[in-house]
């Protein structure tokens, strides 16, 4: 069986190849366009969604409960 000592050096010399190697360059150019893709977006993070989820149910809810109100005064006051 390999040494892990071993298995660490042959991860260390991988990683310099790819870090030295167009591979890399690449990468880092990919991660960039991707970037400016998403920067220029409206997007938000799913916390921010979450959130703004909540709020819209709550208001929703307030919504019905006005709702309700306002039917009520016009049924009393098409009653006098």
């Amino acid at each position: 069986m390999l040494d892990p000592k071993t298995l660490e050096d042959i991860g260390a010399k991988m990683s310099a190849l790819l870090a030295n190697s167009p591979a890399k360059d690449i990468e880092k150019n990919a991660k960039a366009v991707m970037s400016g893709l998403f920067a220029k977006l409206d997007l938000v993070t799913r916390e921010e969604f979450d959130i703004q989820a909540q709020v819209l149910a709550r208001t929703r809810e307030k919504l019905k409960a006005l709702e309700a109100r306002v039917d009520a005064l016009e049924k009393a006051r098409s009653g006098q």
